[in-house]
């Protein structure tokens, strides 16, 4: 087989490059190693950047995003009792929307079908081969047969555990890494949200978050211990923890439920240099990684397209190489940035086990610097709603 190019993962960092360049009579193939439904299972964040949603509706899929997201202008932080907001419009002129990355997912997945470009599930042994030469190609096993795809571009969305990050040589690639000392215990559950706005909480318990899907279909997490697993929590133990972390307006509001869908997820903050290694491009979780606080790694993965897909779309229409050999710096560049928001808005929230006394009084007062100071509240904004490609 042979394609202009292989994108290996077909989660919604993959298929979106896949749609993008698919509308520019660029040929793609995607090789995801796991089933359809499998990708559409997997619970993920849904607070989309404005850049996103204009990848979305660029990419020709942001019609039922349109129609059924919750446009979110601001957010709301608390300490405690105190409760305050931070206005994203005011700041930006910018909103955030709240649609369901398995969404998002659905809406590729039914592009590219009714396009007819090709997508290879249960791909098995992928291996990626004479990407720092002129001609790279990829091979794998499907049923038990080999396959081989030829290629000008290797696009690696294949996330943290892929191929495609490992096959960078260690001489070449550095790794950069804190592991957070705690995890996020979230549920789902058929409720409508407590708020019309997700509510960040922090309070000497420790961190807490309630957000949404949709309508009747709400998302909260608790800050736990790494050592703790789902079992340990039932769905009471849960909803009386979170009712302790949050304002009591909130708590006194919260209607409750029967979970369904519990898991636990640690929290870190990773990214791998560069991003390009010849002719293989990484994306999204494949080269980087954020604590969920903040709602960013599906929008730096969306950044990521967009650097490449405008670097591929100059390499075809004009023979410009610029965009792809500036690739690794520019994704980076923004990377990083959204890389420091995450870092500092999680050390805001959460509570540490080694936190001193002073610690706890810089975190109280920083967050009060952020309540009273317009100035505070814009940078955050500005971040939050993401910084511009």
């Amino acid at each position: 087989m042979r394609t202009q190019v292989a994108i290996i993962g077909g989660g919604p960092s993959g298929l979106l490059l896949g749609q993008l360049l698919h509308r520019k009579g660029i040929d793609t193939v995607v090789l995801e190693r796991k089933t359809k439904d499998y990708v559409l299972g997997r619970i993920r964040a849904g607070i989309l950047e404005v850049g996103m949603v204009d990848l979305m509706r660029e990419a020709g899929v942001g019609d039922r995003m349109d129609r059924e997201c919750f446009v979110h202008d601001g957010t709301l932080i608390s300490y405690g009792d105190d409760l305050f907001g931070i206005n994203f419009k005011d700041h930006t002129d910018t909103s955030v929307v709240v649609y369901g990355q398995t969404e998002v997912t659905r809406d590729l997945y039914d592009a590219r079908e009714a396009s007819g470009a090709p997508i290879l599930y249960n791909t098995e042994d992928v291996a990626i081969h004479d990407a720092d030469g002129d001609a790279p190609h990829v091979t794998y096993r499907v049923a038990g047969q080999d396959h081989r795809i030829d290629c000008d571009f290797i696009a690696g969305c294949d996330g943290f555990h892929g191929v495609s990050r490992q096959t960078i040589p260690l001489s070449v690639r550095r790794e950069y890494e804190k592991v957070y000392p705690f995890g996020w215990l979230g549920i789902l559950s058929e409720t409508p949200p407590v708020n019309d706005e997700l509510i960040y909480a922090s309070s000497d318990r420790g961190f807490a978050l309630c957000s949404m899907r949709n309508a009747n279909l709400s998302r909260y997490y608790i800050q736990c211990s790494l050592s703790d697993s789902p079992d340990d929590w039932t769905d009471a133990a849960f909803w009386d923890e979170l009712r302790r972390r949050i304002p009591a307006s909130e708590a006194e509001a919260l209607i409750t439920g029967p979970s369904i869908e519990k898991s636990i997820a640690p929290l870190r903050s990773f990214v791998t240099e560069p991003m390009r290694w010849g002719r293989l491009f990484l994306c999204g979780d494949a080269a980087h990684i954020v604590p969920p606080t903040g709602a960013k790694g599906l929008n730096t993965a969306a950044s990521d397209v967009h650097y490449l897909y405008h670097g591929l779309l100059h390499r075809y229409a004009d023979g410009d190489d610029d965009g792809l050999e500036r690739y690794s710096e520019r994704a980076l560049a923004r990377i990083w940035k959204a890389e420091r928001f995450s870092w500092w808005f999680t050390n805001l929230m959460h509570r540490y086990p080694d936190q001193s006394e002073f610690d706890l009084k810089m975190q109280q007062a920083e967050i009060a610097f952020l309540r009273d100071n317009r100035d505070a509240q814009a940078v955050m904004a500005q971040n939050y709603v993401g910084l511009p490609y």
